[in-house]
């Protein structure tokens, strides 16, 4: 086997584009996961500036054609409380965007990236478990489940929620549980999205509809486990009834596809991103529940971080230390998403009048003023630009 500079553990979503950035980056990568056949019938929404770094790898003209556009971003209180907020709708063309982002099917996403693995000269795929890491002091060996094993100068665990690279570091986690379920599913309409996502806040949790091609749309529904549970062993059609209920028949009438799925929801952060010569990324790092399109964009976020550390001197050796520059470098935005998701769902449980009356003003507040609203949405789109340029804005007028 040829030398490794980096090897990454975990073949999901986020292993597979970080073995891509760093390899087209100038490192030399091996990609370590086990086949993994099962179908993936779950999308992902994509912001504008993940977008835009799969546009950097070559990769998003062949996956656009099997995505829908999110244009327009709908609130709609769903609860029958007494304080309830207004529809709020953020458009992506305020802030001079085309869309905010798209709604991409997993499956899209792991094809492409397995096709430009396949045929990227620096990645090694390697097609076994990781068992047993080992540190040294030039960098690492990885013992694999098929009694081979490889040498690195640095290794990213992608390992997932129950990552052996975590573990073997030694760093420990928060983590926390919902009173709540998410069923998703995949479900046709007989009227046009227009590309417009709508979720529904409710007692339970968000109910959110996001577009697809065509005349069909992916839905996350937040419920009780119990509630959840039950409208699982529903038939299609009674299900698909329920559905078109809960959306007041906005977009016609409603087919479930089959495939409908029910995760617990769980939230979980690592006390450390990073070590030495090792870092996490995605969820061996940080889980959410699927609230906000945060979970793949934040870690595409993870990835640029780490290919900006590792990739802009691809000639040099990689710095023992990298991982605790990458760790500092992560701390503040993954902190801050982890936080306002966290709050967001919690004030949808919460029956304190309070918290329902200060939810409802910021609804309110984000209807009223377009400038606000115009630095939500590009927050939400690339975070920290927006608040830096307010804030710089702020400061020449305070000057002046």
């Amino acid at each position: 086997m040829k030398q490794i500079e980096v090897a990454v553990i975990g073949g999901g979503l986020a292993g597979m584009i970080t073995a891509l950035a760093l390899a087209r980056g100038g490192r030399s990568v091996a990609l370590v996961a086990a086949p993994h056949n099962k179908a993936d019938k779950r999308t992902t929404a994509l912001m504008d500036q993940s977008i835009r770094f799969l546009e950097r790898l070559t990769l998003w003209d062949k996956i656009a054609p099997s995505t829908a556009a999110l244009t327009t971003m709908r609130i709609i209180d769903g609860t029958s409380r007494l304080l309830r907020a207004p529809t709020v709708s953020f458009r992506s063309s305020e802030i001079g965007l085309e869309a905010f982002g798209y709604n991409i099917p997993n499956a899209v996403l792991l094809d492409t990236l397995a096709t430009a693995i396949e045929t990227e000269g620096n990645i090694t795929r390697i097609e076994a478990t990781a068992s047993e890491i080992t540190f040294r002091d030039d960098g690492v060996t990885i013992g694999l489940d098929n009694g081979q094993s490889i040498e690195a100068a640095f290794f990213v665990g992608s390992d997932g929620r129950n990552s052996l690279v975590r573990e073997t570091l030694d760093i420990k986690v928060k983590g926390w549980s919902y009173p709540q379920s998410a069923m998703v599913l995949n479900f046709a309409h007989t009227l046009p999205h227009q590309n417009i996502s709508t979720e529904f806040h409710t007692e339970s949790g968000p109910f959110t509809q996001v577009p697809l091609p065509g005349n069909r749309s992916s839905l996350v529904w937040v419920q009780k486990p119990a509630e959840a549970a039950a409208n699982a062993e529903k038939s299609l059609e009674e299900l698909s009834r329920l559905v078109e209920e809960r959306m007041q028949s906005m977009l016609g009438r409603v087919t479930i596809e089959d495939n409908v799925q029910v995760w617990p929801l769980s939230g979980m952060t690592a006390y450390r991103f990073g070590k030495g010569r090792a870092v996490l990324i995605g969820e061996a790092a940080h889980v959410f529940p699927p609230i906000g399109a945060q979970g793949l964009n934040l870690s595409l976020r993870d990835i640029l971080a780490l290919s900006d550390i590792l990739c802009s001197r691809p000639d040099q050796p990689i710095q023992a230390s990298a991982g605790d520059i990458f760790d500092r470098r992560r701390r503040a935005d993954v902190i801050s998403r982890t936080t306002s998701v966290d709050l967001l769902n919690r004030s949808l449980l919460s029956d304190f009048l309070p918290v329902q009356v200060l939810r409802a003003a910021g609804l309110h507040v984000l209807s009223a003023i377009a400038p606000l609203r115009n630095m939500v949405m590009r927050e939400g789109i690339e975070p920290g630009g927006s608040l830096g340029s307010f804030t710089a804005k702020l400061r020449k007028k305070l000057h002046r």
